[in-house]
């Protein structure tokens, strides 16, 4: 039977519908005949990855920097501060937009001049942040509109620099949402998002532009928690 044919031997008051109207009367029918399921015994609640070969830092590390990211482990709140302190100086930058004071007094610490984003978004070239997670099977960074630095810090400056801690890293986006639900309970941000990399697009000419929707670079520095 041709599908001209098909569409003939359906009942008229659905051949005379609009689209509409065929596409909800179709979705009706199918809610009061509905179909057993076929795989009963399946386990959705089963992890659907293989394990990681790496360590999860590792692994962050190796998947962040295949997507375009600069990574930078730090053995100390020390060698943190010198290695951010060598970073801007080797780039000339000499401030930063940052909103959360446990971030500023490191860049205080390392000589760098410190701005809030309500001071002016024209100038910002680099802004630094904290993030909710990192997430080591994919190299992203779970950001949430919950945090200080708001939504802007990580979307509008041409340079991203993320400080993190090796206790922030989980393996899949599974334990990073369930990791947000926790920490805000009751309180969910309005906006969850995956940095995975610099922003790219090649919608133009399919041309690779880098930065045309967000930082052209992400850094992420990374130490063990300081305890």
């Amino acid at each position: 039977m041709t599908a001209r044919n098909k569409l003939n031997s359906r009942p008229e008051h659905i051949r005379e519908s609009t689209t509409r109207e065929k596409v909800l009367k179709n979705i009706r029918h199918a809610l009061i005949e509905s179909s057993d399921n076929p795989y009963p015994k399946v386990d959705f609640e089963a992890e659907i990855y293989k394990p990681l070969a790496e360590e999860s830092d590792i692994n962050f590390a190796i998947e962040f920097s295949k997507v375009g990211g600069k990574f930078v482990f730090c053995d100390s709140a020390a060698d943190m501060l010198k290695k951010v302190k060598s970073v801007f100086n080797d780039n000339g930058w000499e401030e930063a937009w940052c909103n959360e004071e446990s971030l500023k007094g490191l860049l205080n610490h390392a000589g760098i001049v410190v701005k809030k984003a309500e001071h002016g978004m024209e100038p910002m070239k680099v802004s630094v942040t904290s993030c909710e997670f990192l997430i080591a099977r994919l190299g992203s960074i779970l950001m949430s509109s919950q945090q200080l630095s708001g939504r802007r810090l990580y979307s509008f400056p041409d340079v991203h620099i993320v400080i993190a801690f090796t206790s922030q890293i989980v393996p899949d986006i599974r334990q990073a949402l369930s990791g947000v639900r926790e920490k805000y309970a009751g309180r969910m941000p309005s906006m969850v998002s995956l940095v995975t990399g610099p922003s790219r697009t090649a919608d133009i000419e399919k041309t690779l532009v880098m930065g045309a929707h967000g930082p052209k670079e992400v850094y992420v520095f990374l130490a063990d928690d300081i305890t």
